[in-house]
């Protein structure tokens, strides 16, 4: 029998290297990196071998440090030259929002597949334009949505399609945490307009119209509410990553929003309530779902990613609600783990979203979460600020 590490080391032999580069190298660069080191492992039938070819952040030493580390093999602090980079035909874009349409737009360009995370941009408009130049191009794109790759999320999707909650008739989606909850944060580009352009709305809240609109079709028209909860921050002295404190520096002004309300009407028929919230004390990571129907409902907490709590029966009234752990046949859920009830976690769809969006550039094919989804939940976003603005209900407008 022939050894399982040659027959592993003719396989990889036999798939196409592809160049991919990373821009901009904080936490979320660091997760789409380990992505890239793991995704050959988790599935293995992929055809195209990712390879560390150059990392690229403006901030002093952090790109020479963050390519010796991770085994890339070039640090450059321009991300222009990633673009002119002939060995790089795919990148992850993980830098502020503003950064996003100038750098999407010169990479599809360029003829590199684009990996951006969200929001795409500082406004629905910026991400059409990112969409229209991936697609001109002929190149993928791919945005991170990633908690729509969650195999109980994709679980749930699959049980409101096949109509076994009835008519979906209302649903409510929550994203709360408290990474901005200390007055103390430091005052960084996510609370600039120039620079962050919404606050929670392009943070959290775009997630949940991903997931709405993933489960429940698209959103017609809505009505929101928005409030600045902590209006002063401390500016920071120099560079930060995450969401560092900086107490004792210069005081500023928050400039965009803490906190979203909305109501939601959906194409369908359906009623929605979305909540976001950057500043709640006692809340960390607080994201999730309760959709209901005429028959049953379904219920997500990313807290317990790997569960649904499901209530169906003829019943209606006083019906019970069940646990269900997904499992290997539940979504991409068996490409980790062998059995129900083992646990999977946030990087792990990071390594789902970075398999799509490879199998995406292999194939010539969309697969997972694509930029005209971005689009999607921008224009919603955009709406929600207009909604905000007027205190009015207003359409959600897609640009074409």
């Amino acid at each position: 029998m022939e050894d399982h590490t040659v027959q592993e080391d003719r396989r990889d032999e036999s798939r196409e290297p592809l160049g991919v580069a990373v821009i901009g190298f904080g936490w979320m660069g660091r997760v789409h990196t380990q992505a890239y080191a793991r995704v050959l492992h988790h599935f293995p039938g992929l055809t195209v071998r990712p390879r560390l070819v150059a990392v690229a952040d403006e901030v002093p030493g952090r790109a020479e440090e963050d390519a010796a580390r991770f085994g890339f093999a070039s640090a450059v602090h321009d991300w222009r030259a990633v673009v002119a980079d002939p060995r790089v035909r795919a990148v992850s874009v993980t830098v502020p929002n503003f950064l996003h349409r100038e750098i999407g737009t010169a990479l599809a360009a360029a003829g590199k597949h684009v990996w951006m995370e969200k929001p795409v941009g500082l406004s629905c408009a910026d991400a059409r334009t990112v969409a229209d130049a991936v697609a001109a191009a002929d190149v993928q794109g791919a945005v991170g949505f990633n908690y729509r790759c969650a195999p109980a999320v994709e679980a749930a999707r699959d049980l409101i399609a096949s109509g076994s909650l009835g008519t979906v008739t209302h649903a409510r989606f929550r994203l709360f945490s408290d990474y901005a909850a200390d007055p103390d944060a430091a005052l960084t580009w996510r609370y600039e307009r120039e620079r962050g352009g919404s606050g929670v709305l392009g943070d959290l809240a775009s997630h949940g119209v991903d997931l709405a609109r993933h489960l429940l079709g698209d959103i017609d028209r809505l009505t929101a509410d928005t409030a600045v909860f902590v209006p002063l921050r401390s500016r920071p002295p120099g560079a930060t990553a995450g969401h560092a404190r900086s107490a004792g520096g210069e005081p500023g002004p928050v400039e965009n929003e803490d906190y979203v309300g909305c109501l939601l009407r959906f194409a369908s028929g359906a009623r929605g309530v979305l909540e976001a919230c950057r500043v709640s004390v006692g809340e960390q990571n607080n994201y999730g779902f309760a959709v209901h129907g005429t028959r049953g409902s379904v219920f997500w907490d990313f807290r317990r990613m790997n569960e649904l709590g499901v209530s169906g029966g003829p019943s209606r009234q006083d019906q019970p609600v069940a646990r269900v752990f997904t499992g290997p046949g539940h979504g991409v859920y068996g490409a980790f783990q062998p059995g129900a009830a083992n646990a999977m976690g946030y990087d792990d769809l990071k390594v789902v979203e970075a398999y799509r969006f490879l199998r995406s550039v292999a194939e010539g094919v969309p697969h997972g979460a694509t930029l005209t989804d971005a689009v999607h939940s921008a224009a919603a976003l955009d709406a929600m600020a207009r909604s905000a603005a007027e205190g009015t209900w207003v359409d959600v407008r897609v640009p074409g």
